[in-house]
């Protein structure tokens, strides 16, 4: 390690009080769909603290309907602001986005926390709270990287953006906001919970809708009614086997420890109207993966095939197919080739850190990722603290020590992009 790389890592274990009271204050503002604005105040706070050129904004609906990868059932983003922090390299390196989203989940059902969700609670090494781990923390850990590296005197030659963004639950509109008001760059990182692994890959998603019609009839002489909950059963194990059939087809070794890599999840089913009557519609709402080599097009046109095929198997959907259509969110996949300058320099700044190399896998879920790469054509990885398992759970938490040895090796990472005047 160069001595002012062990000066800024030095800075960091140093002010690790003060990285823990960033993120408490963080996760202390509710910041989920519609109410990140407070959030956005802290992290625009901090960044005043910065020798950098910000930039607040409210996303346009209206501009972001012209453009085609815009997804999002979102009708304005008034009080739910994106910032961007440009810090202008002295010239002759290559320049970095460090995209983080603000927004995070509901927490959920009160009673399944030890803790408020919503006042973050320090015990045994952990900070708990909604936010924690997806991805407050991650973004705790790259406003520290950047003040360590102004405290400690580093100069980058290349452009530094730091970027805190919205809607990145609900589909990505905020990053695509960024995107559309030019912030591009050489390359980017996004700290989602990767349980400190480099994801190289991750995959997309997209949510669909199913409607199974039936025959209406009396409970009581209900076979001379069609059912269709009994219908969307078939509905559903069609799916399964779907989802069987798409997995077999990845052989990519990044995602060998994940047991389905694209999944096609069930997430919602409403149907019938009253216990004695039979019901004649039901409705299935649901999310399907995509797998970093697909486009979405693809992937729709193969479940839509799929569910006409139901008619060989039963007359019924002959004369009443099942009806999809694809609403709402969708997130891209993305694929950044091992070898790449990026995941090499990471690669090399985790070593100097951890004194080991670094696991590198698939991501089992989507990023904004996605809409960098495919949108403002910018290779990106994947690293951060905090685990996948903790993510939209009760009691989420982030680990102390993860969160700073991850500010550490982000540093390096930035340091060693950019490059910087020795």
């Amino acid at each position: 390690m160069e001595k002012i790389e062990k000066k800024v890592c030095d800075w960091i274990d140093s002010h690790e009080k003060k990285a823990v009271r960033l993120l408490k204050k963080l996760v202390g503002e509710k910041s989920t769909m519609g109410r990140e604005f407070n959030a956005q105040a802290v992290v625009l706070e901090k960044l005043r603290q910065f020798d950098a050129e910000i930039d607040v904004w409210e996303p346009s609906i209206k501009q972001l309907k012209q453009h085609p990868l815009f997804k999002s059932d979102r009708t304005s983003f008034k009080e739910s602001p994106n910032i961007a922090a440009r810090k202008r390299g002295t010239g002759g390196g290559k320049s970095l986005i460090l995209n983080g989203h603000i927004d995070v989940v509901p927490e959920g059902s009160r009673k399944d926390w030890d803790t408020e969700p919503f006042q973050p609670v320090v015990k045994q090494g952990r900070i708990y709270g909604r936010g924690t781990t997806d991805m407050k923390g991650g973004n705790t850990a790259l406003l520290m990287a950047m003040e360590a590296l102004e405290q400690c005197g580093v100069k980058l030659k290349g452009d530094l953006i730091f970027q805190s963004v919205v809607d990145e639950e609900c589909g990505g509109a905020g990053t695509l906001a960024a995107v559309v008001r030019g912030y591009r760059a050489d390359g980017a990182l996004i700290p989602e919970p990767t349980n400190m692994k480099l994801f190289i890959k991750q995959q997309g998603s997209m949510w669909f809708r199913i409607s199974v019609k039936g025959l209406s009839a009396h409970g009581g002489t209900r076979y001379e009614g069609v059912s269709a909950i009994e219908k969307s059963m078939h509905v559903v194990q069609s799916i399964r086997q779907l989802e069987m059939v798409r997995n077999k087809r990845i052989t990519d070794s990044l995602y060998e420890n994940i047991p389905i890599p694209v999944p096609i999840n069930i997430g919602t089913i409403k149907g019938g109207t009253w216990p004695s009557s039979v019901a004649d519609t039901v409705t299935i709402e649901g999310r399907c993966g995509i797998a970093p080599n697909e486009s979405p097009e693809d992937v729709q046109s193969e479940l839509e095939s799929w569910l006409k095929d139901l008619e060989y198997h039963d007359e019924w959907f002959k004369h009443y197919p099942a009806e999809i259509e694809w609403f709402g969110a969708r997130w891209l996949p993305n694929d950044l080739a091992e070898d790449h300058e990026l995941a090499n320099t990471l690669k090399a700044a985790y070593q100097t850190v951890a004194g080991e190399q670094p696991i590198i896998e698939a991501s089992p879920w989507a990023t904004d990722g996605g809409v960098l790469s495919h949108a403002g054509n910018t290779p990106v990885i994947v690293f951060g603290p905090g685990e996948t398992k903790m993510a939209h759970q009760a009691n989420e938490y982030i680990e102390k020590d993860a969160l700073i040895k991850a500010a550490k090796i982000i540093s390096l990472f930035i340091m060693n992009w950019c490059d910087y005047n020795r």
